[in-house]
């Protein structure tokens, strides 16, 4: 690979900063879009595939199918491009980790937030089956957790581009087998299902902390999620309840059939498990098996059998009833005749009128179950034999978990175990839209960003010390925060640092002490001072600039002109003794009196010195042909007294 960093891209767009990941197929960077002055993650394929000309156009298609999502659970993708062969997609800059990492550092998540961060991962994988994309390499290295803890997908399309070629490559793999379904290890059809078992495996890891199958080959472990059935995560981690434990089994059965058939169905689950930890909604279909057949005895030979024993006794009788007369036939006819006529009436009661009633018993008419508690509903109408599909829809109007429609409608007659599934329109309440974070975000891509999302945008803006110009400080509601769409959220934008104003003070007469004291008193700094060289502490200011008087901005340098003495410059060491004496800092002065004026000057004001600081040196100003006497004092006291003379 190339050295990719300081390299720019997109004509001369996106600027390479830093590497900041990587995986098998593509090295991951930190860049500057120069044109919307934001950071961006550049994702390069690497050189080893450019070659494969069918993987880089699947490659182009499937980023740009990506690039029309938009889900605040889905890494956002702002442009592909390709550049003296070096293909990229641009995308959002996640602050934060990869789920993987996280897993990594605490060993395993508590159940509830693991169900939390699953149903954000979801959500976006059912927003993107909606629109026809499947990922097909779900896993937690493709999860960033950003330090809101909001979970969002990446690598979208990238997994469909690799073929079969490209399964593996150097020892490695691309889109990790440890989280392949069977069907993706056999090398068969690939449908949403396939990501739906990706997100069970990744669920097993968050909360047991381990894979569930393991091999020193990726072809043993594709072999095992195949053929092995895994140990059940509540056996690894007791506080798992039930309810997470059935859903996370369901969700990687080897037959697609047996899996959660779409992300919407498992997504009622888990927002279900929440409040029903324990579980018990969720079917087990390995539970169900076929009736045995067993071996009966034929019906057919012991009536035979019974019937020639009758027909024996009866010639017998008839025997010893013809010598009784003939009269005895007519009677025995007469009751043959009753007999005859009453098992004609037993048997049409028994067999007609009791189907009859059966038949009225074995229908089920539909009541109006539109506002009632639906998991109550689905209940009572399971207990029936009936089947029962909720579809969870948002609604405004209706409270979070009662039924807003229902199929078949009220009055409608069911025959008690059919075929017919009974549909109910289930509310989750308000579709709640996440606000993503867009510190420090170009303050147009951030409305837009929201009002995509259907929020409602009304910017402010504030200066600030920390945050450019023109880029986002913060949201009113914060990042992180769930809200009904057409909410207003308020957007404020940088105006940058405040400038404040001040009055540029009088330092004419002034030495380079005093005149420095005032200067930073206004806020101001120290410009140019002449003469560059030989000044002294006593030399007094003739000329400044700006004026005295002056309106300017806070931080605005002061030149000043010195007056130059015909003064000789004596420095005097200035040593502590018996430093046990004071304390670690003190206040130092230093006055003089030269014996051509006789008028008594400081020559260093009242200074904080360390002790540590001794010796100090300080440049005392004589008189040409003179003496001053210079007196320090320490914390007040006088401390020493010398006569320094320029000789």
């Amino acid at each position: 690979m190339l050295v990719m960093v300081g390299k720019v891209l997109g004509n001369n767009r996106y600027e390479l900063i830093e590497k900041i990941g990587g995986g098998g197929m593509a090295l991951v960077y930190k860049a500057k879009c120069r044109l919307l002055n934001r950071y961006v993650a550049i994702k390069i394929l690497r050189p080893e595939f450019t070659n494969d000309e069918e993987f880089v156009n699947r490659f182009r298609i499937e980023a740009q199918a990506a690039a029309s999502l938009s889900h605040p659970n889905i890494v956002s993708i702002y442009d592909v491009g390709q550049e003296d062969n070096i293909h990229y997609i641009v995308m959002e800059l996640v602050d934060g980790i990869t789920l993987k990492e996280y897993i990594n550092q605490k060993g395993c998540l508590d159940w509830e937030e693991a169900v939390d961060i699953t149903i954000q991962i979801c959500s976006a994988i059912e927003h993107a089956h909606r629109n026809h994309i499947v990922h097909r390499d779900i896993k937690p290295h493709n999860i960033l957790l950003t330090r809101e803890g909001i979970a969002k997908v990446t690598d979208f399309g990238i997994a469909r581009a690799v073929t079969s070629s490209t399964i593996t490559m150097v020892g490695s793999t691309i889109g990790s087998v440890h989280y392949f379904s069977p069907e993706q290890a056999r090398g068969g059809y690939i449908d949403e299902k396939s990501d739906l078992y990706s997100i069970g495996i990744a669920m097993y890891e968050m909360v047991t902390g381990q894979l569930p199958f393991n091999g020193d080959t990726p072809v043993a472990v594709a072999l095992k999620h195949i053929q092995d059935i895994p140990v059940e995560p509540i056996k690894l981690n007791g506080n798992i309840p039930k309810g997470v434990n059935d859903i996370i089994m369901k969700a990687i059965k080897k037959e697609q059939d047996k899996r959660y058939q779409t992300a919407s169905d498992m997504l009622s689950d888990l927002y279900r498990v929440l409040k029903e930890p324990d579980g018990g909604f969720i079917i087990n279909e390995d539970l169900y098996e076929d009736c045995p057949t067993k071996r009966m005895d034929a019906l057919g030979n012991a009536v035979l059998a019974k019937k020639d024993e009758y027909k024996i006794k009866e010639d017998e009788e008839m025997k010893k009833k013809k010598k009784a007369g003939d009269r005895l036939t007519v009677v025995l006819a007469l009751i043959t005749s009753s007999i005859l006529i009453f098992i004609g009436g037993f048997m049409t009661y028994r067999y007609v009128v009791s189907s009859l009633l059966a038949a009225e018993d074995n229908n089920f008419v539909m009541g109006d179950y539109v506002g009632r508690d639906a998991e109550e509903v689905k209940a009572m109408l399971e207990e029936h034999g009936l089947k029962v599909k909720m579809n969870m829809k948002y609604s405004d109007d209706v409270e979070a978990g009662k039924v807003m429609a229902q199929d078949p409608e009220e009055g409608k007659t069911i025959k008690l175990g059919g075929y017919i599934e009974i549909q109910l329109d289930v509310s989750q309440g308000p579709q709640l839209i996440t606000i993503p974070a867009l510190r420090n975000t170009d303050y147009r891509l951030a409305q837009e960003t929201l009002q995509q999302e259907g929020l409602k945008v009304t910017l402010l803006e504030e200066h600030s010390e920390e945050v450019g110009i023109g880029l986002v400080i913060r949201t009113e509601p914060d990042a992180g925060t769930e809200v009904k769409k057409d909410t207003e959220v308020i957007l404020v934008r940088s105006l940058g640092p405040e400038i404040k104003k001040t009055i540029v003070p009088n330092i004419i007469g002034l030495t380079q002490v005093e005149a420095k004291k005032r200067i930073a008193e206004r806020n101001l700094t120290l410009g140019k001072i002449t003469p560059e060289t030989g000044s002294n502490y006593v030399d007094k200011i003739i000329k400044q600039s700006p004026p005295a008087g002056t309106e300017v901005d806070e931080g605005t340098p002061v030149n000043f002109e010195l007056e130059v003495s015909n003064e000789i410059i004596v420095n005097k060491v200035i040593r502590l003794i018996m430093p046990e004496k004071y304390d670690d800092t003190m206040v130092v002065r230093v006055e003089i009196t030269p014996s051509d004026t006789n008028v008594k000057e400081v020559l260093m004001p009242d200074t904080e010195v360390k002790k540590t600081d001794f010796p100090i040196t300080v440049a005392v100003p004589v008189p040409k042909g003179g003496s001053v006497l210079m007196m320090v004092y320490i914390n007040d006291m006088a401390y020493l007294q010398e006569v320094v003379t320029g000789g």
